[in-house]
């Protein structure tokens, strides 16, 4: 896979996932409507579904940021990281990301933003503390790639668009327990068809996070740690980040969810990855094994 056709289909894969989140939307609001006899609800449905696509694809890196609890670097503070960030993005063709970082303990980063032209790249105090220059070169330039490869549009989507299928579920729920009044059909008919829409939509949404999450793809990491060992020349650096990442054994990023696991540069859940190391786990890791990573990068064999 190369990187323009890795920039052709994610492009490709999130106008496909905001087209199905669409019609999920719209279908929900028809079946509600029918339901309650009211063509009201499906307008508002329609409102729902045109104004999540738009957050999702304007303001969902604003969203991650935000909730990740990063804050704007400040360049005397952190001059090593925009040095760092300035040269890499030169080198990559790419107008320089945005700076944060995040005040925690563990060890990672991440990058964000709908093009190239809209990135950011959030790390950690503890990232920036433990790596020297060449493992943060590795890191940056890692994180550089995502954006180049427009990983960041897709993952950043995903984001938004199923943490409100989450929430959707409690809603349906709710409404399905709590609803009062009925028109052509009596109260309990539409009691029970709300709260049976509410079950299965808390059933499908963890398995679909996971399944979209599987859909993205672990190939981009392995795809970013190659175009990053490219750009700084010294596969080495990315490598050697990636081990004293991976060897961090303290608590979970603060700000972290299963939600935003996928756009760290590392799994922000170590004790779940460690449990998932053979078998069928491995499929459901949103990440590939860090030592599959390091031996892709210094071209050994496992």
């Amino acid at each position: 896979m190369t990187l323009y056709t890795q920039q052709s289909k994610n492009v490709w894969r999130t106008w496909l996932l905001m087209s199905l989140f669409f019609v999920i939307i719209i279908v929900l609001g028809f079946v509600i409507s029918y339901a309650y006899d009211s063509q009201a609800i499906l307008y508002i449905a329609v409102i729902i579904a045109v104004g999540m696509n738009i957050m999702g694809y304007w303001y969902s890196d604003k969203i991650v940021l935000k909730t990740s609890g990063a804050v704007p670097a400040d360049k005397t503070t952190y001059r090593d990281l925009f040095e760092v960030s300035e040269n890499l993005s030169i080198t990559a063709g790419l107008p320089m990301p945005k700076l944060y970082v995040i005040n925690d303990n563990a060890p990672n980063a991440f990058a964000t933003g709908r093009d190239k032209n809209h990135s950011a790249i959030a790390v950690t105090s503890r990232l920036l503390a433990l790596l020297n220059r060449n493992e943060l070169e590795g890191v940056i330039s890692h994180e550089m790639s995502h954006i180049g490869n427009r990983d960041t549009l897709l993952q950043t989507v995903v984001v938004i668009l199923v943490g409100f299928v989450a929430l959707l579920s409690n809603f349906f729920i709710r409404m399905g327990m709590f609803s009062g009044g009925g028109n052509r059909r009596n109260n309990g008919n539409i009691q029970l068809i709300v709260f049976v829409i509410g079950i299965v939509l808390a059933i499908l949404s963890p398995i679909a996070a996971v399944l979209i999450q599987l859909a993205i793809s672990r190939k981009r990491e392995f795809l970013a740690d190659a175009s990053g060992a490219l750009l700084t020349r010294y596969p080495e650096g990315l490598a050697s980040a990636l081990q004293k990442i991976s060897a961090y054994d303290g608590k979970p990023l603060t700000h972290a969810s299963h939600a935003t696991a996928h756009l760290y540069i590392s799994d922000p859940y170590p004790e779940t990855s460690a449990k998932k190391k053979s078998g069928l786990s491995k499929l459901f890791m949103t990440h590939p094994p860090v030592e599959e990573r390091i031996a892709a990068l210094l071209n050994q064999k496992k």
